[in-house]
């Protein structure tokens, strides 16, 4: 398989790379050297490739600044992946989307399917679901992945590199309580998206580790396994943050279509996160006083 992975040099894009080739396919990876929002660009060069597939990886994750300034967010993260999606059609190719939990408002209070009905509160949750809109209109042959609370080895920054951070720099920690989702590490979620779209089975999928938990859980389990269980950790409402995005408050995603369908189920995060923060441990330039 002929495959295209747009933002291969972030945190999900660089694992999405090592898994398909690693599975023996084609990988032609591009990151800031082909920008999505170049149209006329962006479809010269997947058409050139004449690949089986697009994964569109690249994204403005940038949540709090895209309420502040919206432009920049809807123009990578809708107009975008308009673009691939564009692309795609005129390559023929199928296209794999990568989404969020922030379509949803959280208020649920249950883990959410792929049958429930989104309502964004933010501007890029409100962006993500128009590009989910955008490229399943406009292609048959799709993938949508959405997925949450995202750790892997590439990137500045994740959550459990920020709790590490400031734990050995501050010395100690103030976690939300009311933001409640899955954690997820990027290379177990690139197998996924392999084996989805290595089936043929297209369509909308939820995409997360097992295990769910607060952020103020996941933190305190993050120092458990680094052995800093003695950091304090002073429990906090999200509304004290101060932030300008509205997170989702319980947005933990059921992986119905992945269960229904006889795919693995991913391990629990507990699992790959022993491994992520062993390796954080070794990596990041890290003192406690």
């Amino acid at each position: 398989m002929r495959v295209v992975i747009l933002g291969a040099k972030g945190q999900l894009g660089s694992d999405l790379v090592e898994v398909f080739r690693d599975e023996g396919e084609e990988v032609y990876p591009f990151d800031l050297d082909l920008d999505i929002t170049d149209n006329r660009r962006l479809l010269d060069t997947i058409c050139s490739l004449s690949p089986d597939l697009v994964i569109n990886s690249a994204a403005d994750v940038d949540a709090d600044r895209a309420e502040v300034d919206p432009d920049p967010s809807i123009r990578v993260n809708y107009i975008g992946a308009q673009n691939v999606a564009l692309a795609c059609l005129e390559a023929d190719c199928a296209c794999a989307f990568i989404s969020s939990d922030y379509v949803f408002d959280g208020k649920k209070n249950a883990p959410y399917t792929e049958m429930d009905e989104p309502n964004p509160q933010g501007v890029y949750g409100r962006a993500k679901l128009a590009a989910e809109r955008y490229v399943a209109s406009l292609l048959p042959r799709h993938y949508i992945f959405r997925t949450q609370w995202l750790f892997g080895k590439a990137g500045k920054r994740n959550f459990v590199k920020s709790i590490l951070r400031n734990a050995s720099e501050k010395g100690y920690l103030r976690v939300v309580t009311d933001e409640v989702g899955c954690p997820t590490a990027t290379e177990d979620l690139a197998r996924i998206i392999h084996s989805v779209c290595s089936s043929g089975l297209y369509g909308l999928y939820h995409a997360t580790n097992q295990g769910i938990c607060s952020r103020y859980e996941f933190a305190r389990k993050i120092l458990e396994v680094a052995g800093w269980d003695d950091v304090p950790v002073e429990p906090i409402r999200y509304a004290e943050l101060g932030l300008p995005c509205p997170r989702p408050p319980y947005s933990p995603l059921d992986n119905m279509n992945l269960r229904l369908r006889g795919f693995s189920p991913a391990r629990h995060y507990e699992e790959p996160l022993r491994d992520y923060v062993k390796w954080l441990l070794q990596n990041m330039d890290l003192t406690r006083g």
